[in-house]
């Protein structure tokens, strides 16, 4: 399955500073040209894509893009809005709350699960040492 980077390479003009325009379906460019939906592909993420002939003329194309065709591509995820929602939701002061209690719960629950697996190591060494004891009495 064919993974998008998502990464910001160095350089280049990160994808927030491109406006999206929902009612039209489009990114703008800090200088004002449009980015226009191009397809979808298989695994739910829509390109748009700029017209070469304006990238071409653009006073900052080297942080724009390296396309050969002078073409920048930006993705969106189908579910970006529901992603960028759950983003904001997180990063309110409820759901910074409710992220430390998970992180407190599941650091406890990490720990007793630690504590059992050397409870249960500890219960093996005893068996095996009475087991061997116990062979070493039936020899004697």
């Amino acid at each position: 399955m064919p993974t998008v980077v998502t990464r910001q390479e160095k350089g280049f003009l990160a994808k927030w500073k491109y406006k999206y325009e929902v009612e039209r379906d489009v990114y703008v460019c800090p200088q004002g040209e449009e980015i226009r939906y191009d397809t979808t592909d298989r695994d739910g993420y829509c390109h748009y894509k700029s017209d070469p002939q304006q990238c071409e003329i653009y006073p900052l194309l080297t942080q724009r893009t390296q396309n050969q065709n002078h073409q920048k591509t930006i993705t969106r995820h189908v579910w970006e809005e529901d992603k960028e929602q759950v983003r904001m939701n997180r990063l309110s002061n409820e759901g910074k709350w409710i992220y430390r209690m998970r992180k407190e719960k599941v650091k406890e629950q990490a720990l007793m699960t630690a504590a059992c697996q050397n409870m249960k190591k500890i219960a093996y060494h005893l068996a095996r040492v009475s087991c061997m004891e116990e062979s070493l009495l039936a020899i004697s």
